[in-house]
This record gives C-alpha cells, sequence and structure tokens, in this order.
C-alpha cells in the first residue's frame, strides 16, 4: 500500500444557494482544489452525497459531476453512506490511489437541501433512518437526537444547561469562519431557554441544514512535494459501522462504530488519541459531541460535557473541537460534511486556519458519522515534516 497525501483543498460557503445548482456547487469546490494543488485533472472521481437522489432529483452523480467538471472517461462514482457520505467517499479515494489504481483522485462532497420545503427536507431525512422501523414512524434524525440526549440526561443525571459549552465554543469560531453559515455567538444562559425541536433538543441544540460543497486532490506522498509545498499526509484511515436502527444497539449511549473506526486510523497512524491536536467531529447534537470525547478516550463515560464546561475544547484548549464552527455553526450540509471537516482539518495543520487557528497543530482527526453513529468514517490527517 502506498501512503497517501491531500495536495489541494476547496469548498463552497455552506448557505442557502438557491442560486445555484448541486452540479455548480461542486463544480466550484472542485476547481478550488484544483487550483490550490497546481495540478489539472486526475484518473478518478469520488462524489459524496446523501440527498441528492431525492432533493435535487438527480442520482447519477458520479458521470453527471464528471462530465461537468471537464474530467469525462474517468472513473467515478457516488458514496453513499447516509450523514457520512464525505467522509466514506474520502476513504474510498483513499484506497484507490493507497492501492495504486490511479495516481491522482478527486474527491467531491456536494449537498443541496435548502431550496425545497421543510417538509419535503423531513421526508427525505426519514431515509437516513432504518426507513421500514424507525422513518415509517415519523423518526426523523432530530427525533434521534432528542431520544438519545433524554437517555444521556437520565442515565449520568446531567442537566441540560451543562451542554451549552459545545454550542458556544462551536459559535464562536463559526463567528471567525467566513465559509460558515451562521456567524453569530451565543452567550452563556441563553442555549437551555431556546424554543424545543425535538425535547429536549431545542434549536441551539441542533445543526442548521445547509448548502455547500467541500474537495480534496489525493495523489502518492512521494510524489506530493513535486507538486506543492505543504501536502497533509492521511496517516491513517478507517471506516465502521453499527447498528442503523437505535433499537438493535447494545447500548444507546456507546457508538461502537466510533471506537472502532478512530481506534483503527490511530493504530495505523502509529499514534494515540493525545496526539491528535484538534478534532473535526460530527457535531449535529451536543449529545453527539459528548459521546465521541467519551468513545475516543478523551473523557469517562457521562463526562464528554465537562471537556466542553471546562473550556478544554476552545482553540486554545487541550482537545479543540469544531474549530471552524462545526456542522453547528459551519452548517451540516449532508452528504459534504466528511470532506468539509477533511479540509478545515487539512488548513489547520498547513498552519492556514486564519483567526481559526489552532496554535502548533500538526495532527487532526476527521470524524463523520451517518445515521447517529451507525457509520463512522475517520481520518488522521497530519502535516508532512
Amino acid at each position: 500500500m502506498r501512503d497517501v497525501s491531500i495536495i489541494g483543498v476547496g469548498m463552497t460557503p455552506v448557505g442557502e444557494h438557491y442560486e445555484t445548482s448541486l452540479r455548480r456547487l461542486a463544480l466550484q469546490a472542485v476547481r478550488a482544489a484544483f487550483a490550490d494543488s497546481g495540478t489539472t485533472g486526475a484518473a478518478a472521481l469520488f462524489v459524496g452525497n446523501a440527498l441528492g437522489g431525492q432533493l435535487s432529483k438527480q442520482e447519477h452523480l458520479g458521470a453527471l459531476l464528471a462530465d461537468y467538471a471537464g474530467m469525462t472517461g474517468v472513473e467515478a462514482a457516488r458514496v453513499d453512506a447516509g450523514e457520512a457520505s464525505g467522509g466514506a467517499a474520502l476513504r474510498q479515494g483513499y484506497i484507490a490511489v493507497a492501492s495504486g489504481a490511479v495516481d491522482r483522485a478527486v474527491v467531491v462532497g456536494v449537498e443541496q437541501v435548502t431550496d425545497q420545503t421543510q417538509e419535503t427536507r423531513l421526508a427525505a431525512m426519514l431515509g437516513l433512518t432504518d426507513r421500514e422501523h424507525e422513518g415509517a414512524q415519523g423518526v426523523v434524525p432530530a427525533a434521534i437526537g432528542g431520544l438519545l440526549m433524554r437517555r444521556y440526561l437520565h442515565e449520568y443525571g446531567v442537566a441540560l444547561e451543562s451542554f451549552e459549552g459545545f454550542s458556544i465554543n462551536a459559535h464562536a469560531n463559526g463567528a471567525r469562519n467566513p465559509n460558515a453559515m451562521y456567524r453569530n455567538t451565543l452567550e452563556p444562559g441563553h442555549f437551555a431557554r431556546a424554543p424545543m425541536v425535538a425535547d429536549p433538543v431545542n434549536l441551539f441544540d441542533i445543526a442548521p441544514e445547509g448548502d455547500g460543497a467541500a474537495a480534496v486532490i489525493l495523489a502518492p506522498t512521494e510524489y506530493a512535494r513535486d507538486w506543492v509545498p505543504l501536502p497533509v499526509r492521511i496517516a491513517g484511515s478507517a471506516l465502521a459501522t453499527d447498528a442503523l436502527p437505535l433499537h438493535d444497539r447494545s447500548s444507546l449511549l456507546t457508538l461502537a462504530a466510533v471506537k472502532l473506526a478512530v481506534g483503527r486510523a490511530l493504530e495505523q497512524a502509529g499514534v494515540g488519541i493525545n496526539d491528535i491536536d484538534l478534532i473535526e467531529l460530527h457535531d449535529a447534537f451536543t449529545v453527539l459531541a459528548a459521546l465521541q470525547l467519551e468513545m475516543v478516550g478523551l473523557a469517562a463515560p457521562g463526562e464528554g460535557w465537562k471537556l466542553a464546561a471546562e473550556g478544554a475544547i476552545s482553540l486554545d484548549g487541550r482537545a479543540p473541537i469544531s474549530t471552524f464552527g462545526g456542522l453547528k455553526s459551519r452548517g451540516n450540509p449532508f452528504g459534504a460534511t466528511g470532506v468539509y471537516q477533511a479540509v478545515e482539518v487539512a488548513l489547520q495543520v498547513r498552519g492556514q486556519a486564519g483567526a481559526n487557528q489552532v496554535p502548533g497543530a500538526r495532527r487532526g482527526l476527521a470524524l463523520n458519522l451517518g445515521g447517529a453513529g451507525a457509520t463512522a468514517a475517520a481520518h488522521v490527517l497530519e502535516r508532512l515534516e
């Protein structure tokens, strides 16, 4: 297996892009990534997308986007893993280059959801759950977030207000990010008073749905410096799964796929979790952020919220997360989220994160989830010394 590095990154702002089609969003990100890499063309294109078939009425995204990006003839395919589609697409791109099957690959995550009514979006999101046993009962992702939060509060005797540090941190970082969907800050004490979405998950607890696209260019590490001065090595790559419906899991508060994927990625990278300088995790709901911190070993069960309460997750803390605002402030473009995370970690370890820079960052973890942890894609990215 060959070593693989990211040689180019690109992304669009996350927002309500009513005037731009899904294909144009993807093209903007791909062009930006090629420009960043100083290269033109690749042998493969992997597309991360979750809801294009239902909301954009476009299923055949691989060939469509390859043609639109001027890459007709290359290997191209859409990768579907729900909200983890972006991370899964990155995993497929990594495998393609690492195996020697291709010398350069493009990974793009893209989603357009805001040009549809909320009713239409919710109907589409039912397909991100177990449609027969959960979706048929109207259990959308927000309801699953509510179930997990309710169980956490009951199991560990924690108050809802204890989670506000996650949203405060996300919005503080998002306020510095010009690509963030919501750049407002959140004052302490307001979190628990927000309108309810799926009790006890409220408006300040849930990530906003947004449109956007992000892309990376992958190449063998041995050639990476021939193209760019600051390659970012993919030191570890893994994807794992768990039961999709909550009722089939052994414990509601154990994200088994996260443990497996992160453990495998860290082992491949030859590092421990304390060697990671920042984590872009999947904070679609604050309870998921707390659970991920617990699953990766940075907090004991029932204590992930303490890292946020103590300020440990801030840019200058001991465990920075959501450094560009995370899903909560940057926005959640579903199938594109995992590629946004990879771009953000790459910028951090390249020292190009601007006002969002984590001091001295040289190694980061991108952790993308689908189905409240039914799929977990983990990538350890590090500065190539």
